[in-house]
């Protein structure tokens, strides 16, 4: 049984109080979210003195019997946008990940050196900043311009954790497929590269997660995706009186496909490390 120095066992003193502060917070997080929810139920004055129905009113949410509004949302904002523009920027994102983090590990300074500077490049500039620069100086469409930023900047991340994921395996790996004839380009293609990929997948699939939540900046250009359908083309469509109702389903469309694909990373997690386990434990009885 091994024991951590860095960590000492709580005594009675600290358990009770941390159970008193865990307490006092879900308190304040409970009345944090029945003073919003009666802020938003209570209803509101114009300035002209006529009252307006609070956001829960029945009145405000008829719209969702509408199919037209649904298939608005779902085909036209979810999958025709948001997903067509995520879907070809994460395979783009990943094939600029793998170039990146080949030209970053290569031999030569004067291919290494240059990647590391466009990657760090990359990697600073915001997602949004790229979409307008792209839009801007190429003229491009702003479908083109958000696939391009999106994959970039992400392939750029997604780069440097494959470049980390390679130089955290063990010399012996480069060595062994050099010993057998492997030429270095080899070596890296058939025994490094797969083990850094699957060792680095959670991490990739995460960056892919936080790339189709980046999606939602295409709005800024006009993109017609989930963000801009719910929120500027159905508020013309229907009213402004439903804009709560369009930003609710909006929200709840967005956070059950981000929990679908961070659910997917947590099992892919479990599953490598599990493999990771496994081998380790078949090394040793070796």
């Amino acid at each position: 049984m091994s024991t951590n120095v860095l960590f000492d066992v709580p005594g009675p003193r600290a358990r009770r109080r941390s159970r008193i502060l865990s307490v006092v917070a879900l308190i304040l997080i409970a009345i944090g979210l029945v003073f919003l929810v009666m802020t938003l139920a209570a209803p509101r004055e114009t300035a002209g003195g006529a009252k307006i129905a609070g956001m829960f009113d029945p009145t405000r949410w008829d719209v969702i019997t509408d199919g037209r509004m649904w298939r608005a949302v779902l085909v036209r904002g979810l999958l025709l946008g948001t997903l067509r523009m995520a879907a070809l920027a994460a395979v783009l994102a990943v094939v600029i990940g793998i170039l990146f983090s080949f030209a970053r590990t290569a031999r030569s300074r004067w291919i290494r050196v240059p990647a590391a500077v466009l990657l760090e490049f990359f990697r600073g500039m915001p997602v949004l900043l790229l979409m307008l620069f792209t839009l801007l100086v190429f003229t491009t469409g702003n479908y083109v311009a958000g696939v391009s930023a999106l994959a970039i900047y992400n392939g750029a991340i997604i780069g440097e954790a494959l470049r980390s994921g390679i130089a955290s395996l063990p010399r012996g790996q480069r060595e062994s497929g050099l010993a057998i004839g492997l030429t270095p380009v080899q070596t890296r293609l058939i025994i490094e590269f797969p083990q850094a990929f699957r060792q680095m997948l959670p991490i990739i699939i995460a960056q892919l997660v936080v790339l189709l939540k980046d999606t939602s900046l295409a709005y800024i250009i006009s993109y017609p995706e989930l963000l801009q359908i719910g929120l500027r083309q159905l508020p013309t469509t229907y009213g402004n009186r439903y804009f709560f109702t369009f930003f609710a389903i909006v929200f709840a469309v967005y956070l059950t496909v981000n929990l679908l694909l961070s659910w997917l990373a947590r099992v892919i997690a479990r599953r490598t490390a599990g493999g990771r386990v496994r081998r380790s434990r078949v090394a040793r009885q070796r």
